[in-house]
């Protein structure tokens, strides 16, 4: 499995971004794909997931209404688009895969591989 995330940057208080993540060698007939992120100092955490069976998807209480997670099943790419932003999303944000699972989780112990991830910085 490979996971590539991208689209990371500088923005400002308020301001949008759109992450993309690239995945490939996943053969599993179920699995969810969500967004995570790590900020110096503090835990990783899951942001957002998606399910590859019904595209069901979950948030973490401090992104939901500002954070949405889609995907492109024909160019297998999942995408998160942050609204508002709020310099507490400052992190580096990995994509990840939990393998097996018809509906995806917001555990991090369910998640089996991550990409190397690419970090978001809001500030003014």
């Amino acid at each position: 499995v490979q996971l590539q995330a991208s689209g990371g940057g500088l923005v400002q208080p308020g301001g949008s971004l759109t992450l993309s993540c690239a995945a490939s060698g996943i053969t599993a007939d179920y699995y969810g794909i969500a967004w995570l992120r790590q900020a110096p100092g503090k835990e990783r955490e899951v942001v957002s997931c998606i399910s590859s069976a019904e595209g069901t998807t979950k948030y973490t209480d401090s992104v939901k209404g500002r954070f949405s997670i889609s995907r492109d099943k024909a160019k297998n790419a999942v995408y998160l688009q942050m609204n508002s932003l709020k310099p507490e999303d400052t992190a580096r944000y990995y994509c990840a895969v939990c393998l097996g699972f018809y509906y995806c989780t917001l555990y991090m112990s369910d998640y089996n591989y991550r990409g190397q991830g690419t970090q978001v910085t809001v500030s003014s």
